[in-house]
């Protein structure tokens, strides 16, 4: 996956600074990290993700609307959403990120590698108040860059982290914003305990997110309990049959 984004990003020799200017130009961000540490306060803020299929499970639901969806998420409490717009892997796109934007009040992470400047432009440009930025894929100068151009065009950036060396170098970016995959990369298979051993490695002023696995209301407690702000889930949800109700049991 990763190589593959890698060659595109290569390819891409549109002009940066006409893409700079587009991007500023575009809709204002929402503010996705304040939304997060706004709803935290009190209850476990959800991240709720819009995902049609994925490597490790197939089809999840490929014919969702992602106007429903969205529209189910707000209304059972979300506090933001994370749309897929990898098409290969994923079966996402830009048009299922824009029309959830669209629907809802809550602001939108787009959720796919982040390789260059201008997949960051593409994200503002699309709409999106968030970039994903996974550790694992980009080098500590890139991390570094990525985060900070991320926020000098006013979109907050997610860092993702899959284990203490990640996040060391998540923390030395200047990340305000990590979560920890409790998925691995390459296996696929999902620790439930590694983002309880690596709350406490968190700085007390990064908002933390666990992603991955999260599928009952003992699973967010237990993060809640370890001291996230916030969790990411998109699997559970986009396959409850009762999708309001599912985001409100993880509001622990």
């Amino acid at each position: 996956m990763l190589a593959q984004h890698r060659e595109v990003a290569e390819a891409d020799n549109r002009d940066l600074d006409a893409l700079i200017e587009t991007s500023l130009s575009a809709l204002a961000p929402r503010g996705f990290a304040s939304r997060l540490r706004q709803d935290s306060t009190n209850n476990l803020a959800v991240i709720a993700e819009i995902k049609r299929r994925s490597p490790s499970r197939g089809s999840l639901n490929s014919e969702l609307d992602p106007t429903l969806i969205a529209q189910s998420y707000e209304e059972g409490g979300a506090s933001c959403l994370s749309v897929l717009t990898d098409a290969d892997f994923f079966g996402g796109s830009v048009s299922d990120l824009q029309q959830a934007r669209s629907s809802v009040n809550l602001p939108v992470l787009r959720k796919d590698f982040t390789i260059s400047r201008h997949d960051i432009c593409d994200a503002r440009i699309m709409g999106a108040d968030c970039v994903l930025l996974i550790a694992a894929a980009l080098s500590k100068s890139e991390l570094t860059e990525f985060f900070k151009f991320s926020i000098e065009l006013g979109l907050d950036a997610l860092v993702e982290v899959h284990d203490e060396t990640e996040l060391t170098l998540a923390i030395d970016s200047g990340a305000t914003l990590i979560g920890v995959n409790q998925r691995d990369l390459h296996t696929f298979q999902v620790d439930h305990q590694r983002a309880v051993r690596m709350a406490a490695m968190i700085p007390t002023n990064v908002i933390r997110v666990a992603e991955s696995g999260v599928k009952t209301r003992d699973d967010a407690r237990s993060l809640r309990d370890a001291g996230y702000d916030a969790v990411l889930v998109g699997e559970s949800l986009v396959t409850s049959n009762n999708i309001s109700n599912s985001v409100r049991e993880l509001r622990v």
